[in-house]
């Protein structure tokens, strides 16, 4: 299992509508998550600066890279795009972290 670290940022005063979305995330969004391989997806918000920390888990073979060619990967984009700081495409800027310390 592969874990995966990063940041996104938020607008300001956009945290409770980021989170309603969330929340009634779409199935099939959902299912295409599963489907490629994220078995375990956890975001986190630092209120006091607006940004999003993000944890993925991925299984092996996962094929994660794949999925901002899928439709409903692109409609949630457009649809996030409001909230928060996002590339050209709508992509969310995403900034990777570099695991630096992990305890069992």
């Amino acid at each position: 299992m592969e874990e995966i670290a990063f940041t996104m940022k938020l607008r300001p005063g956009v945290e409770a509508e980021y989170k309603r979305r969330h929340d009634e995330i779409w199935p099939e969004l959902s299912a295409a998550l599963t489907e490629a391989g994220i078995r375990d997806y956890s975001i986190y918000l630092d209120r006091s600066s607006g940004t999003l920390f993000a944890v993925q888990k991925r299984i092996d073979g996962h094929r994660a890279d794949d999925l901002p060619a899928l439709p409903v990967m692109q409609r949630w984009w457009a649809y996030m795009a409001d909230l928060m700081d996002t590339n050209p495409d709508n992509s969310p800027v995403v900034q990777p972290l570099e695991r630096v310390f992990h305890s069992n």
